[in-house]
């Protein structure tokens, strides 16, 4: 698949999926800008490292449409699924029930990164040509570990907890019954 048919045929895809999401998890406005945020910090990491590892002769990708040598499309995945979906959904089911769904994102969405990209780059069945393979381990490693954890640390910093948010609403709307109250009683 060439960069163009990824971006048409895929990017679509992804972006229906990601609204879909947000109308499952609805976050507040601070939460689904912190997450676009983390998810842009995991991208960039993404990009940078892919950058420099075609400069120093770790890894290059053998797909036609390339720039600055790396497949600028394929960052949305990283930025929209594995960044702020993720986030989202962590935040989403932190507190109550569900908390150990959370702590399964947190632990799982860089370990499937992890070993989605050793996996393909060992074995020689991604876009990706590992010219160094220890040295293209190590680093594919510590990219998704600092990638993931950075956007989630900067998130975390940005946007309040889902009770608070919760709390927010709450208190909004009795402010507006009562308004509403007080407008009828004069």
């Amino acid at each position: 698949m060439e960069v163009r048919a990824f971006l048409a045929l895929v990017v679509p895809f992804i972006i229906l999926f990601y609204l879909a999401v947000l109308l499952g998890t609805r976050p507040s406005k601070s939460a689904l800008l912190a997450s676009l945020l983390g998810g842009l910090v995991m991208g960039l990491v993404n990009l940078l490292v892919d950058i420099a590892a075609y400069y120093a002769h770790w890894w290059h990708y053998t797909i036609n449409g390339l720039i600055l040598h790396v497949p600028l499309p394929f960052y949305i995945t990283p930025v929209l699924v594995y960044g702020s979906i993720g986030y989202l959904l962590i935040w989403r089911f932190w507190r109550g029930r569900l908390h150990w769904l959370s702590l399964l994102f947190l632990i799982g969405i860089p370990a499937f990164c992890i070993v989605r990209d050793l996996g393909g780059g060992l074995s020689g069945s991604s876009y990706q040509v590992w010219q160094n393979p220890l040295a293209a381990s190590i680093v594919t490693i510590l990219m998704w570990v600092v990638a993931f954890y950075a956007g989630y640390l900067l998130f975390r910093l940005l946007t309040p907890t889902r009770e608070q948010v919760e709390e927010a609403e709450h208190d909004e709307d009795k402010a507006r019954k009562n308004g509403h109250v007080e407008a009828k009683m004069r």
